[in-house]
């Protein structure tokens, strides 16, 4: 392949675009990759529709090494499918809908497990045809609400799915070890630094679960690991330690009058200048916050909620969310409507809600919190005995410092990531709503278990992009970058044919190559243009070309070096290597 850039559909920009929010979407926009075609939906242009590409064919070989055979399924799809599974419902907003000529509806699709299901149920009879393992590669689209990040959150995406069908457990377990190390290979190639961390299943279902986060700051993942052992999570994902049940020593709860405290804060300061039950040592640790909510459940009315943490937490609503799935949550705020709920000075003790709360709050734990009056608190308010919650839910926010979950010695970390990668082991939600059964060895039928594993490849670009850049412009790895080298003719007087004739011999070798031959242009524009492109490896043919040489320059390791034009085609293949 070569490219000459005097010909390629390219215009790069000197100027940082004025919405671009993130490194990723700046570089991607400013080197001529993408281009913006409406909110949440760009254009791939040549050179990024060729490293989308690379990652396409690296996933393709991925799948295929793990006996993956590729279908491909209509983006459009009809509403039965969902409707069965009950996903129609589940994905509210989230989904593109619309109806034929004829009335009858559609969604565009955001994932294919349904299809995929149906194809399987159409297509076997017998055990005899299991195990199986199917992927595909194709477009999905998401309403999103607030499209941003350019690729990292749009509303069309390309995505890689696959599905493995087992008809025992334990073929299950090994196709999800399978795609497991498969994806690891294919973040090692794609150059990824990235971490598996457990997660939620969320609207896809299923049990076991795991992310692939890419580590960037820019993430919309929050991730944790552990300073002791190898525990990583989602913080959606994260538990809390549950502390034992304790003996009720606190004496009866006592109410107070506690005016103008509507905030953990104030209530803290009035607590301990009025020395309320006997102390004058209270922290926001000791209170009992409870927050109330809407939640929107699919297909059904809004409910009413109140969560319960401890005063020095905030409700996280990812968490909240993920624990409620597929319901959703809002922070209420109709209380006119509720003269019970005394904004400020709410407390779990006779309420007409239902309520759950935080795992520390445990049976025989004592708290200062709301007495359901205006301006008035209640001390010694025991869990177990002034109150009941009606369960438990991990909605408070997760903090660097938090003791480990899993090994109970270390501490958690906190980072940010970009999800790359999802793999869930589904089971038999899918199977089971379309009921599909297959004829087993010993004749009677068998349920087939799934597993779902997802990547998107879109994304994917982004997150290359986020941590591979630097000061100058994109920095490829090799495997996905746009070409092998970059050829630079930096002035006329036959260095473009001499550049052009280069990357002639070089394509002949077997490389990709792209020439800058654009004839008006000085060096220095040519080789900023060079930096933001982002190809690592660079050829200038310049300054020496009359004495046989060109300048053989590799970003990545600072090397430069003055090379015989003969000798070129051998070091290059030997860099390569």
């Amino acid at each position: 392949m070569l490219l000459r850039m005097s010909t390629l559909l390219l215009r790069t920009l000197r100027e940082e675009p004025a919405d671009a929010e993130v490194p990723s979407h700046r570089l991607l926009l400013r080197a001529g990759f993408i281009r913006r075609a409406a909110p949440g939906g760009y254009t791939w242009l040549p050179l990024g529709k060729l490293v989308l590409d690379r990652i396409t064919t690296i996933v393709r070989a991925e799948m295929t090494a793990v006996d993956g055979q590729e279908v491909a399924f209509p983006a459009l799809l009809p509403r039965e499918p969902y409707d069965v599974s009950g996903r129609w419902t589940e994905y509210g907003d989230d989904i593109f809908t619309l109806q034929d000529r004829r009335g009858a509806d559609y969604l565009l699709a955001p994932t294919h497990e349904e299809m995929f299901t149906l194809l399987v149920q159409d297509m076997t009879t017998s055990y005899r045809d299991f195990p199986l393992r199917l992927f595909q590669i194709q477009t999905k689209f998401r309403d999103e609400a607030r499209p941003r990040g350019g690729l990292l959150r749009g509303r069309e995406f390309l995505m890689k799915d696959a599905y493995s069908f087992d008809l025992k457990d334990d073929g299950l377990i090994a196709a999800y070890g399978d795609m497991r190390a498969a994806y690891q290979r294919i973040f090692r190639r794609l150059g990824l630094d990235h971490t598996i961390v457990s997660a939620v299943s969320g609207a896809m279902g299923g049990s076991a679960s795991e992310e692939f986060l890419a580590v960037a700051e820019v993430g919309e993942d929050t991730f944790v690991g552990c300073t002791t052992c190898d525990y990583a999570a989602n913080t959606e994902a994260v538990t809390t330690p549950v502390p034992p049940a304790a003996p009720v020593t606190a004496p009866a709860l006592t109410v107070h009058d506690t005016p103008d405290t509507p905030t953990i804060a104030a209530l803290v300061d009035v607590a301990n200048a009025r020395q309320l039950g006997g102390r004058s040592d209270w922290t926001a640790a000791d209170t009992l916050k409870n927050v109330v909510v809407t939640v929107h459940h699919p297909g059904r009315e809004d409910e009413v909620l109140a969560i319960g943490v401890p005063g020095d937490r905030e409700v996280d609503l990812k968490r909240l969310n993920a624990a409620l799935a597929p319901a959703t949550a809002t922070l209420f705020d109709d209380f006119a409507s509720r003269p019970d709920l005394v904004k400020g000075y709410i407390g779990p003790q006779d309420t007409k809600l239902r309520y759950l709360a935080d795992p520390r709050v445990a049976p025989g734990t004592a708290w200062l919190t709301g007495a359901n009056e205006p301006g008035r608190h209640a001390t010694d308010v025991v869990a177990g005995r002034d109150f009941t919650p009606d369960g438990t839910i991990e909605a408070a926010e997760v903090r660097a410092g938090d003791p480990c979950p899993a090994c109970g010695d270390g501490v958690l970390t906190i980072r940010r990531g970009i999800e790359i990668g999802h793999i869930f082991q589904l089971g038999r939600r899918y199977t089971d709503a379309f009921k599909v059964d297959v004829l087993g060895a010993d004749g009677k039928p068998v349920r087939p278990t799934m597993g779902s594993y997802g990547i998107g490849l879109s994304r994917a670009v982004a997150a290359i992009a986020e941590q591979h850049h630097d000061e100058r412009g994109l920095l490829w790895p090799a495997e996905v970058a746009p070409a092998d080298v970059h050829i630079v003719a930096a002035g006329k007087d036959g260095q473009i044919e001499a550049a052009l004739s280069l990357g002639r011999t070089l394509v002949a070798a077997g490389l990709r190559v792209l020439v800058d031959d654009r004839p008006n242009l000085s060096a220095g524009v040519k080789f900023t243009d060079a930096e933001l492109i982002g190809i690592a490896r660079t050829i200038v043919v310049g300054r020496r070309l009359a004495e046989g040489y060109a300048e053989w320059r590799d970003r990545r390791t600072g090397e430069r070096n003055d090379v015989s034009l003969v000798d070129i085609p051998g070091v290059v293949m030997g860099r390569l290597e």
